[in-house]
Protein backbone atom coordinates (compact mmCIF):
# COMPACT_ATOMS: atom_id res chain seq x y z
CA UNK A 1 0.00 0.00 0.00
CA UNK A 2 1.28 3.48 -0.91
CA UNK A 3 2.36 5.66 2.01
CA UNK A 4 2.97 9.41 2.05
CA UNK A 5 4.08 11.96 4.60
CA UNK A 6 0.86 13.87 3.96
CA UNK A 7 -2.25 13.44 1.85
CA UNK A 8 -4.66 16.23 0.86
CA UNK A 9 -8.04 14.58 0.30
CA UNK A 10 -11.45 15.59 -0.97
CA UNK A 11 -10.75 18.96 -2.55
CA UNK A 12 -11.04 20.39 -6.03
CA UNK A 13 -7.44 20.80 -7.12
CA UNK A 14 -6.21 23.35 -9.65
CA UNK A 15 -3.82 21.26 -11.74
CA UNK A 16 -2.22 22.26 -15.06
CA UNK A 17 -5.33 20.71 -16.67
CA UNK A 18 -7.69 22.88 -14.63
CA UNK A 19 -9.91 21.98 -11.67
CA UNK A 20 -9.95 18.26 -10.91
CA UNK A 21 -11.43 16.24 -8.05
CA UNK A 22 -8.19 14.49 -7.05
CA UNK A 23 -6.11 13.82 -3.95
CA UNK A 24 -2.48 14.88 -3.49
CA UNK A 25 0.28 12.78 -1.95
CA UNK A 26 3.30 14.55 -0.47
CA UNK A 27 6.65 13.01 0.34
CA UNK A 28 9.75 14.91 1.43
CA UNK A 29 8.05 18.24 0.85
CA UNK A 30 7.22 17.50 -2.79
CA UNK A 31 4.08 16.37 -4.60
CA UNK A 32 4.62 12.69 -5.41
CA UNK A 33 1.12 11.54 -6.36
CA UNK A 34 -2.02 13.04 -7.90
CA UNK A 35 -5.19 10.94 -8.16
CA UNK A 36 -7.44 8.77 -6.03
CA UNK A 37 -5.54 8.19 -2.78
CA UNK A 38 -8.52 7.10 -0.67
CA UNK A 39 -6.76 3.94 0.49
CA UNK A 40 -3.26 5.40 0.85
CA UNK A 41 -1.60 5.62 4.24
CA UNK A 42 -0.30 8.98 5.41
CA UNK A 43 1.46 10.45 8.40
CA UNK A 44 -0.98 13.36 8.19
CA UNK A 45 -4.23 13.88 6.31
CA UNK A 46 -5.62 17.29 5.37
CA UNK A 47 -9.36 17.20 4.73
CA UNK A 48 -10.01 19.57 1.81
CA UNK A 49 -13.71 18.72 1.46
CA UNK A 50 -15.60 21.72 0.16
CA UNK A 51 -12.37 23.58 -0.55
CA UNK A 52 -10.39 24.51 -3.66
CA UNK A 53 -6.69 23.66 -3.62
CA UNK A 54 -4.56 26.24 -5.43
CA UNK A 55 -0.83 26.41 -6.13
CA UNK A 56 0.77 28.31 -3.27
CA UNK A 57 0.43 32.08 -3.68
CA UNK A 58 3.76 33.86 -4.27
CA UNK A 59 3.94 37.55 -3.35
CA UNK A 60 6.89 38.97 -5.27
CA UNK A 61 6.93 42.41 -3.68
CA UNK A 62 7.00 42.97 0.07
CA UNK A 63 8.90 45.24 2.46
CA UNK A 64 9.49 43.55 5.82
CA UNK A 65 11.62 46.41 7.23
CA UNK A 66 14.24 44.18 8.86
CA UNK A 67 16.95 45.07 9.69
CA UNK A 68 16.70 48.63 10.95
CA UNK A 69 12.98 49.40 11.06
CA UNK A 70 11.61 46.55 13.15
CA UNK A 71 9.27 48.83 15.07
CA UNK A 72 6.88 48.72 12.11
CA UNK A 73 7.50 45.21 10.71
CA UNK A 74 9.95 42.33 10.78
CA UNK A 75 10.53 39.01 9.02
CA UNK A 76 8.73 37.02 11.74
CA UNK A 77 5.54 39.11 11.75
CA UNK A 78 5.57 39.73 8.00
CA UNK A 79 5.77 36.03 7.15
CA UNK A 80 3.10 35.23 9.76
CA UNK A 81 0.85 37.70 7.94
CA UNK A 82 1.75 36.03 4.64
CA UNK A 83 0.87 32.56 5.94
CA UNK A 84 -2.44 33.77 7.42
CA UNK A 85 -3.31 35.22 4.00
CA UNK A 86 -2.54 32.02 2.09
CA UNK A 87 0.88 33.16 0.80
CA UNK A 88 3.55 30.45 0.66
CA UNK A 89 6.54 32.48 -0.56
CA UNK A 90 7.59 36.13 -0.55
CA UNK A 91 10.25 38.25 -2.28
CA UNK A 92 11.46 41.09 -0.04
CA UNK A 93 12.88 44.46 -1.09
CA UNK A 94 16.32 45.95 -0.33
CA UNK A 95 15.41 49.34 1.21
CA UNK A 96 16.16 48.28 4.76
CA UNK A 97 18.81 49.71 7.11
CA UNK A 98 21.46 48.87 6.18
CA UNK A 99 20.51 48.63 2.53
CA UNK A 100 20.84 45.21 0.88
CA UNK A 101 23.74 46.02 -1.42
CA UNK A 102 26.25 43.19 -0.91
CA UNK A 103 26.35 39.49 -0.15
CA UNK A 104 26.94 40.38 3.51
CA UNK A 105 23.52 42.08 3.86
CA UNK A 106 21.83 39.40 1.73
CA UNK A 107 23.20 36.61 3.90
CA UNK A 108 22.26 38.53 7.05
CA UNK A 109 18.61 38.58 5.96
CA UNK A 110 18.73 34.87 5.10
CA UNK A 111 20.23 34.12 8.53
CA UNK A 112 17.58 36.22 10.27
CA UNK A 113 14.89 34.21 8.45
CA UNK A 114 16.07 30.81 9.65
CA UNK A 115 13.61 29.50 12.21
CA UNK A 116 11.61 32.75 12.12
CA UNK A 117 10.04 32.83 8.65
CA UNK A 118 6.65 31.13 8.31
CA UNK A 119 6.89 30.90 4.52
CA UNK A 120 9.63 30.53 1.93
CA UNK A 121 11.50 33.69 1.00
CA UNK A 122 13.98 35.41 -1.27
CA UNK A 123 15.61 38.83 -1.04
CA UNK A 124 16.32 41.44 -3.69
CA UNK A 125 19.68 43.17 -3.92
CA UNK A 126 19.42 46.89 -4.58
CA UNK A 127 21.25 48.56 -7.45
CA UNK A 128 23.39 51.55 -6.51
CA UNK A 129 26.36 53.46 -7.87
CA UNK A 130 28.73 51.77 -5.42
CA UNK A 131 27.72 48.19 -6.22
CA UNK A 132 26.75 47.99 -9.91
CA UNK A 133 30.04 46.18 -10.64
CA UNK A 134 29.02 43.44 -8.16
CA UNK A 135 25.49 42.87 -9.48
CA UNK A 136 26.35 40.24 -12.08
CA UNK A 137 27.66 37.97 -9.32
CA UNK A 138 25.17 39.00 -6.64
CA UNK A 139 22.09 38.12 -8.71
CA UNK A 140 23.28 34.50 -8.82
CA UNK A 141 23.68 34.18 -5.04
CA UNK A 142 21.44 31.59 -3.34
CA UNK A 143 18.30 33.22 -1.93
CA UNK A 144 18.62 36.29 -4.17
CA UNK A 145 15.36 37.21 -5.95
CA UNK A 146 17.28 39.43 -8.39
CA UNK A 147 18.21 43.09 -8.72
CA UNK A 148 15.84 45.93 -7.78
CA UNK A 149 16.18 49.40 -9.30
CA UNK A 150 14.56 52.49 -7.78
CA UNK A 151 14.29 55.25 -10.38
CA UNK A 152 12.39 57.52 -7.99
CA UNK A 153 11.91 58.12 -4.27
CA UNK A 154 14.02 55.65 -2.39
CA UNK A 155 16.43 55.38 0.50
CA UNK A 156 19.97 56.78 0.26
CA UNK A 157 22.08 55.46 -2.59
CA UNK A 158 19.33 53.12 -3.82
CA UNK A 159 18.08 55.98 -5.99
CA UNK A 160 19.33 55.30 -9.54
CA UNK A 161 17.91 58.12 -11.63
CA UNK A 162 20.40 58.91 -14.42
CA UNK A 163 20.41 57.01 -17.71
CA UNK A 164 24.19 56.50 -17.64
CA UNK A 165 24.11 54.58 -14.35
CA UNK A 166 20.91 52.75 -15.30
CA UNK A 167 22.66 51.53 -18.45
CA UNK A 168 25.59 50.24 -16.36
CA UNK A 169 23.22 48.40 -14.03
CA UNK A 170 21.36 46.82 -16.94
CA UNK A 171 24.64 45.73 -18.53
CA UNK A 172 25.69 43.93 -15.33
CA UNK A 173 23.91 40.59 -15.42
CA UNK A 174 21.23 38.60 -17.22
CA UNK A 175 18.28 38.02 -14.89
CA UNK A 176 15.16 40.13 -15.17
CA UNK A 177 15.52 43.43 -13.28
CA UNK A 178 12.65 44.67 -11.09
CA UNK A 179 12.05 48.41 -11.39
CA UNK A 180 10.19 51.14 -9.48
CA UNK A 181 9.59 53.58 -12.34
CA UNK A 182 8.88 57.19 -11.37
CA UNK A 183 10.88 60.08 -12.80
CA UNK A 184 12.86 61.70 -9.97
CA UNK A 185 13.43 65.02 -11.77
CA UNK A 186 9.69 65.44 -12.27
CA UNK A 187 9.01 64.49 -8.66
CA UNK A 188 11.39 67.20 -7.45
CA UNK A 189 9.97 69.81 -9.80
CA UNK A 190 6.40 69.08 -8.72
CA UNK A 191 6.90 68.58 -4.98
CA UNK A 192 5.46 72.03 -4.29
CA UNK A 193 2.04 70.67 -5.32
CA UNK A 194 2.03 68.30 -2.35
CA UNK A 195 3.36 70.90 0.09
CA UNK A 196 0.85 73.54 -0.96
CA UNK A 197 -2.10 71.14 -0.82
CA UNK A 198 -1.26 69.65 2.56
CA UNK A 199 -3.63 66.70 1.99
CA UNK A 200 -3.06 63.22 0.50
CA UNK A 201 -5.68 63.93 -2.19
CA UNK A 202 -2.80 65.78 -3.93
CA UNK A 203 -0.64 62.65 -4.01
CA UNK A 204 -1.71 61.45 -7.48
CA UNK A 205 -1.45 65.03 -8.75
CA UNK A 206 2.12 65.48 -7.53
CA UNK A 207 3.16 61.96 -8.63
CA UNK A 208 1.35 62.29 -11.95
CA UNK A 209 0.71 59.64 -14.63
CA UNK A 210 3.21 61.54 -16.81
CA UNK A 211 5.87 61.11 -14.13
CA UNK A 212 5.32 57.35 -14.11
CA UNK A 213 5.05 57.01 -17.89
CA UNK A 214 8.27 58.94 -18.53
CA UNK A 215 10.26 56.63 -16.25
CA UNK A 216 8.62 53.50 -17.63
CA UNK A 217 9.42 54.53 -21.19
CA UNK A 218 13.03 55.23 -20.20
CA UNK A 219 13.63 51.88 -18.50
CA UNK A 220 12.06 49.94 -21.38
CA UNK A 221 14.22 51.83 -23.88
CA UNK A 222 17.36 51.21 -21.82
CA UNK A 223 16.45 47.57 -21.23
CA UNK A 224 15.96 47.01 -24.93
CA UNK A 225 19.29 48.68 -25.73
CA UNK A 226 21.09 46.49 -23.16
CA UNK A 227 19.29 43.31 -24.20
CA UNK A 228 18.09 42.97 -20.61
CA UNK A 229 14.52 42.07 -19.62
CA UNK A 230 12.82 44.34 -17.08
CA UNK A 231 9.89 43.82 -14.72
CA UNK A 232 8.04 47.09 -14.09
CA UNK A 233 6.44 47.12 -10.67
CA UNK A 234 3.10 48.51 -9.41
CA UNK A 235 1.85 50.01 -12.66
CA UNK A 236 -0.92 52.53 -11.93
CA UNK A 237 -1.92 54.37 -15.09
CA UNK A 238 -3.81 53.77 -18.32
CA UNK A 239 -0.99 55.37 -20.31
CA UNK A 240 1.65 53.01 -18.92
CA UNK A 241 -0.45 49.94 -19.63
CA UNK A 242 -1.00 51.03 -23.22
CA UNK A 243 2.74 51.56 -23.68
CA UNK A 244 3.77 48.32 -21.96
CA UNK A 245 1.31 46.28 -24.05
CA UNK A 246 3.41 47.28 -27.06
CA UNK A 247 6.70 46.25 -25.41
CA UNK A 248 5.99 42.85 -23.89
CA UNK A 249 9.04 41.31 -25.54
CA UNK A 250 11.27 43.14 -23.05
CA UNK A 251 8.95 44.11 -20.18
CA UNK A 252 6.80 42.13 -17.77
CA UNK A 253 4.20 43.96 -15.71
CA UNK A 254 2.98 44.01 -12.11
CA UNK A 255 0.02 45.80 -10.60
CA UNK A 256 -1.23 45.69 -7.00
CA UNK A 257 -4.49 45.00 -5.18
CA UNK A 258 -4.40 48.51 -3.73
CA UNK A 259 -4.60 50.05 -7.19
CA UNK A 260 -7.20 47.50 -8.31
CA UNK A 261 -9.44 48.03 -5.28
CA UNK A 262 -9.18 51.71 -4.27
CA UNK A 263 -9.71 54.82 -6.39
CA UNK A 264 -9.04 58.53 -5.99
CA UNK A 265 -10.32 60.89 -4.73
CA UNK A 266 -12.67 58.77 -2.59
CA UNK A 267 -9.94 56.74 -0.87
CA UNK A 268 -8.02 59.86 0.21
CA UNK A 269 -11.14 61.55 1.56
CA UNK A 270 -12.07 58.43 3.52
CA UNK A 271 -8.65 57.14 4.61
CA UNK A 272 -6.34 60.14 4.38
CA UNK A 273 -2.69 59.10 4.44
CA UNK A 274 -3.62 55.44 5.07
CA UNK A 275 -4.25 55.34 1.30
CA UNK A 276 -0.92 57.03 0.51
CA UNK A 277 1.61 54.93 -1.40
CA UNK A 278 4.12 55.28 -4.24
CA UNK A 279 3.14 55.25 -7.07
CA UNK A 280 -0.21 56.58 -5.92
CA UNK A 281 -3.72 55.19 -6.13
CA UNK A 282 -5.30 57.05 -9.07
CA UNK A 283 -8.74 57.88 -10.40
CA UNK A 284 -11.34 55.32 -11.49
CA UNK A 285 -10.52 55.46 -15.20
CA UNK A 286 -6.97 54.38 -14.43
CA UNK A 287 -8.24 51.49 -12.31
CA UNK A 288 -10.54 50.48 -15.17
CA UNK A 289 -7.49 50.38 -17.46
CA UNK A 290 -5.64 48.13 -15.00
CA UNK A 291 -8.53 45.65 -15.07
CA UNK A 292 -8.55 45.74 -18.88
CA UNK A 293 -4.83 44.98 -18.81
CA UNK A 294 -5.53 41.96 -16.61
CA UNK A 295 -8.21 40.80 -19.04
CA UNK A 296 -6.02 41.17 -22.14
CA UNK A 297 -2.90 39.58 -20.58
CA UNK A 298 -0.70 42.69 -20.33
CA UNK A 299 -0.37 42.17 -16.56
CA UNK A 300 1.87 39.23 -15.64
CA UNK A 301 1.69 39.22 -11.86
CA UNK A 302 -0.03 40.84 -8.89
CA UNK A 303 2.05 41.83 -5.87
CA UNK A 304 0.94 43.34 -2.60
CA UNK A 305 3.70 45.95 -2.23
CA UNK A 306 3.29 45.28 1.50
CA UNK A 307 5.00 48.35 3.00
CA UNK A 308 3.75 48.94 6.54
CA UNK A 309 4.19 51.97 8.78
CA UNK A 310 2.81 52.54 12.25
CA UNK A 311 -0.46 54.44 12.61
CA UNK A 312 1.46 57.11 14.51
CA UNK A 313 3.80 57.63 11.56
CA UNK A 314 0.87 57.69 9.14
CA UNK A 315 -0.79 60.47 11.17
CA UNK A 316 1.98 62.97 10.39
CA UNK A 317 0.77 65.92 8.32
CA UNK A 318 0.97 65.32 4.55
CA UNK A 319 3.39 65.19 2.76
CA UNK A 320 5.66 64.26 5.70
CA UNK A 321 3.43 61.20 6.23
CA UNK A 322 5.23 58.10 4.88
CA UNK A 323 3.99 56.27 1.78
CA UNK A 324 3.06 52.62 1.99
CA UNK A 325 0.55 50.27 3.57
CA UNK A 326 0.34 46.60 4.60
CA UNK A 327 -1.02 44.13 2.04
CA UNK A 328 0.55 40.66 2.05
CA UNK A 329 -2.27 39.22 4.18
CA UNK A 330 -5.11 40.80 2.20
CA UNK A 331 -3.80 40.08 -1.32
CA UNK A 332 -5.60 36.76 -1.79
CA UNK A 333 -8.89 37.60 0.00
CA UNK A 334 -9.26 40.75 -2.10
CA UNK A 335 -8.40 38.93 -5.31
CA UNK A 336 -10.88 36.14 -4.54
CA UNK A 337 -13.51 38.80 -3.90
CA UNK A 338 -12.79 40.40 -7.28
CA UNK A 339 -13.02 36.95 -8.88
CA UNK A 340 -16.42 36.36 -7.31
CA UNK A 341 -17.52 39.77 -8.60
CA UNK A 342 -16.69 38.58 -12.14
CA UNK A 343 -13.56 40.70 -12.73
CA UNK A 344 -11.30 37.72 -13.44
CA UNK A 345 -11.45 33.93 -13.61
CA UNK A 346 -9.93 31.47 -11.18
CA UNK A 347 -7.47 30.43 -13.89
CA UNK A 348 -6.33 34.04 -14.31
CA UNK A 349 -6.01 34.41 -10.53
CA UNK A 350 -3.70 31.39 -10.40
CA UNK A 351 -1.72 32.74 -13.35
CA UNK A 352 -1.20 36.10 -11.60
CA UNK A 353 -0.24 34.68 -8.21
CA UNK A 354 1.78 31.53 -8.90
CA UNK A 355 2.45 30.71 -12.56
CA UNK A 356 3.32 34.35 -13.31
CA UNK A 357 6.00 34.65 -10.60
CA UNK A 358 7.46 31.31 -11.71
CA UNK A 359 7.79 32.54 -15.31
CA UNK A 360 9.12 36.00 -14.52
CA UNK A 361 11.82 35.05 -12.05
CA UNK A 362 12.74 31.49 -13.05
CA UNK A 363 11.67 29.96 -9.74
CA UNK A 364 12.64 26.31 -9.33
CA UNK A 365 9.87 23.94 -8.27
CA UNK A 366 7.15 26.44 -7.34
CA UNK A 367 4.14 27.84 -9.16
CA UNK A 368 2.04 24.83 -10.11
CA UNK A 369 0.52 21.66 -8.69
CA UNK A 370 2.33 18.83 -10.47
CA UNK A 371 4.38 15.78 -9.58
CA UNK A 372 7.89 16.65 -8.49
CA UNK A 373 7.06 20.24 -7.55
CA UNK A 374 7.15 21.70 -4.05
CA UNK A 375 3.98 20.97 -2.08
CA UNK A 376 3.15 24.67 -1.66
CA UNK A 377 -0.63 24.75 -1.46
CA UNK A 378 -3.23 27.39 -0.67
CA UNK A 379 -6.63 25.94 0.29
CA UNK A 380 -9.49 28.38 -0.14
CA UNK A 381 -13.23 28.47 0.39
CA UNK A 382 -14.41 30.25 -2.74
CA UNK A 383 -17.79 31.15 -1.26
CA UNK A 384 -16.94 31.98 2.36
CA UNK A 385 -17.96 35.49 3.38
CA UNK A 386 -15.59 37.13 5.84
CA UNK A 387 -14.85 40.60 7.11
CA UNK A 388 -11.29 41.92 6.90
CA UNK A 389 -10.47 43.56 10.24
CA UNK A 390 -7.48 45.17 11.91
CA UNK A 391 -7.74 42.48 14.61
CA UNK A 392 -7.11 39.74 12.02
CA UNK A 393 -3.93 41.40 10.72
CA UNK A 394 -0.73 39.65 11.89
CA UNK A 395 1.59 42.39 10.60
CA UNK A 396 3.43 44.27 13.34
CA UNK A 397 1.74 47.53 12.30
CA UNK A 398 -1.67 46.05 13.22
CA UNK A 399 -3.85 47.80 10.64
CA UNK A 400 -5.14 47.53 7.08
CA UNK A 401 -6.77 50.12 4.81
CA UNK A 402 -9.43 47.47 4.15
CA UNK A 403 -10.61 47.25 7.77
CA UNK A 404 -14.36 46.56 7.76
CA UNK A 405 -14.50 45.34 4.14
CA UNK A 406 -16.54 42.16 3.60
CA UNK A 407 -15.19 39.81 0.95
CA UNK A 408 -16.31 36.58 -0.68
CA UNK A 409 -13.54 33.98 -0.82
CA UNK A 410 -11.12 33.21 2.01
CA UNK A 411 -7.87 31.29 2.64
CA UNK A 412 -8.56 28.31 4.92
CA UNK A 413 -5.17 26.57 5.02
CA UNK A 414 -1.59 27.25 3.92
CA UNK A 415 0.94 24.48 3.24
CA UNK A 416 4.61 25.27 2.71
CA UNK A 417 6.47 22.28 1.21
CA UNK A 418 3.93 19.95 2.75
CA UNK A 419 3.98 21.60 6.18
CA UNK A 420 0.62 22.94 7.38
CA UNK A 421 1.42 26.42 8.74
CA UNK A 422 -2.11 27.90 8.82
CA UNK A 423 -5.51 26.32 9.30
CA UNK A 424 -8.80 28.13 9.93
CA UNK A 425 -7.13 31.53 10.50
CA UNK A 426 -4.73 30.11 13.11
CA UNK A 427 -1.00 29.62 12.63
CA UNK A 428 0.02 26.06 13.44
CA UNK A 429 3.25 24.09 13.54
CA UNK A 430 6.53 25.94 13.25
CA UNK A 431 8.26 28.60 11.17
CA UNK A 432 9.60 26.29 8.45
CA UNK A 433 10.41 28.86 5.75
CA UNK A 434 13.46 28.25 3.58
CA UNK A 435 15.12 30.25 0.78
CA UNK A 436 13.40 30.06 -2.60
CA UNK A 437 15.52 28.41 -5.25
CA UNK A 438 16.05 29.89 -8.74
CA UNK A 439 17.25 28.25 -11.93
CA UNK A 440 19.92 30.92 -12.34
CA UNK A 441 21.67 30.10 -9.05
CA UNK A 442 21.18 26.34 -9.45
CA UNK A 443 23.04 26.58 -12.77
CA UNK A 444 25.83 28.74 -11.32
CA UNK A 445 29.21 27.29 -12.14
Amino acid sequence: MARYDLVVRGGEVFTPSGLERVDLGVTGGKITAIGDLATAEAGEVVDASGLTVLPGVIDTQVHFREPGLEHKEDIHHGTRAAAKGGVTAIFEMPNTSPLTLTEVELNDKLARSKGRAWCDHAYFVGAAEENFHLLEELELAPGCAGVKVFMGSSTGSLLVEKDELLAKVLAAGRRRVAVHAEDEDMLRERQHIAKEAGHPRAHPVWRSPECALKATQRIVRLGRAAGRPVHVLHITSAEEMEFLAENKDVATVETTLNHLTMAAPECYERLGSLAQMNPPVREQHHQDALWRAIADGTVDVIGSDHAPHTLEEKQRPYPSSPSGMPGVQTLLPLLLDHMNAGRLTLARLVDLTSAGPHRIYGIAGKGRIAKGWDADLTLVDLKAKREITNKWIASKCGWTPFDGKTVTGWPIATLVRGNVVMRDEELVGEAVGEPVRFWSSLQKG
